[in-house]
């Protein structure tokens, strides 16, 4: 079977309007894309972005929208209490700018630069962000399975079952993950660690080629467990390193 795959956009509309495009000239014919989260942050509309998401949805698109580490951090600030994510760095919270929540929160027109007081940024945000916009962050899934592949925002925790596995590994695992070289059963197609283009790793593909940090999004098609990177000159079979 045939299905479509986009990694990590990061609020940049444009960037997820041509990706969106160069599977249109593959010849799609509604078949699934399956988007591996980190839909905000960093990029100035990520906003935009989700509107495009649940627009397609609603207009019946075969689209699956997973949920990315930034997608939770975004959805937890938007509850009664800020709940804080014990997977980040002691120094860090969503709104410090090497997170880019602040620019997701401008994208919404609220101010959540340094000189504003977190509560206030909390207040205006919860006014601001539609709830249709917490419903969809809330219901995004955590994986999703077609035939030989199984999609993930970040990563699964190698031995455990691919459906025992924790919410935290799958959106934020790096260690014990990205070195192990293990068959999983099925070929793990995941985002989250940057990369300057995506790779195939034999047994896993990461397609988070940098759109965050200002890189191509680069769509990735799949027949089977065959991938296929897409340009504006077509395909480009992606094999193993």
């Amino acid at each position: 079977m045939r299905c479509y795959a986009i990694g990590d956009i990061h609020g940049q509309l444009a960037q997820l309007e041509n990706a969106l495009a160069l599977i249109e000239a593959d010849g799609y014919d509604g078949e699934p894309i399956v988007f591996l989260g980190d839909y905000t942050d960093r990029g100035h509309e990520s906003r935009q972005v989700i509107d495009l998401l649940i627009k397609g949805q609603a207009e019946g698109r075969n689209w699956i929208t997973l949920k990315g580490n930034h997608d939770r951090m975004f959805e937890w600030f938007l509850e009664d209490t800020p709940r804080y994510d014990p997977d980040l760095k002691i120094e860090l919270y969503w709104l410090h700018p090497r997170l880019g929540g602040d620019t997701t929160l401008a994208s919404y027109g609220v101010d959540a630069g340094p000189l504003v007081k977190l509560g206030d940024a909390h207040a205006a945000a919860r006014a601001a962000v539609p709830q249709e916009h917490v419903d969809f962050l809330k219901n995004l899934p955590l994986t999703h399975t077609i035939g030989d592949l199984f999609f993930v925002h970040a990563g699964i925790r190698p031995g455990v079952p691919l459906d025992s596995q924790a919410e935290d590994d799958l959106l934020w695992i790096r260690d014990g993950w990205l070195d192990n070289t293990d068959d999983h059963g099925k070929l793990v197609v995941h985002g989250h660690t940057l990369l300057l283009f995506p790779q195939h790793y034999g047994n896993r593909v990461n397609l988070d080629g940098g759109a965050g940090k200002g890189h191509p999004l680069v769509p990735a098609v799949f027949e089977g467990r065959d991938c296929w990177t897409l340009s504006k000159d077509g395909r480009k079979e992606l094999v193993p390193e």
